[in-house]
């Protein structure tokens, strides 16, 4: 049996990874500490989950970023990095589909 994961960051959500069904036994959104894969990834995740939120203008959410040029290329690079990780942990008994709008 295959597992299927999807990957994005959400405003005011501290894990990128969300499972196909909300009754998923990993949590709606995955609680990160419930997937078989390194505490280092686990840290990697929450700690790009924590990032992406300062790319958000809390006092009106739909103004533009606050991030200064170049951030966003950077967070993307180590958001892709993160995700290569995690696939590779997870190996061929999961899908994890990038649905990243970055």
């Amino acid at each position: 049996m295959t597992r299927s994961l999807r990957f994005f960051f959400e405003a005011g959500v501290d894990t990128p990874l969300w499972p196909q069904d909300t009754r998923s036994e990993y949590g709606y959104p995955v609680e990160l500490c419930r997937l078989p894969i390194s505490p280092a990834t686990r840290t990697e995740l929450a700690r790009l989950s924590d990032w992406y939120q300062s790319s958000i203008d809390w006092s009106y959410p739909p103004n533009p970023s606050p991030w200064p040029e170049g951030e966003r290329e950077r967070f993307k690079e180590q958001a892709q990095a993160a995700l290569a990780a995690l696939r590779r942990e997870l190996g061929a008994e999961w899908t994890v589909r990038d649905e990243s709008l970055l």
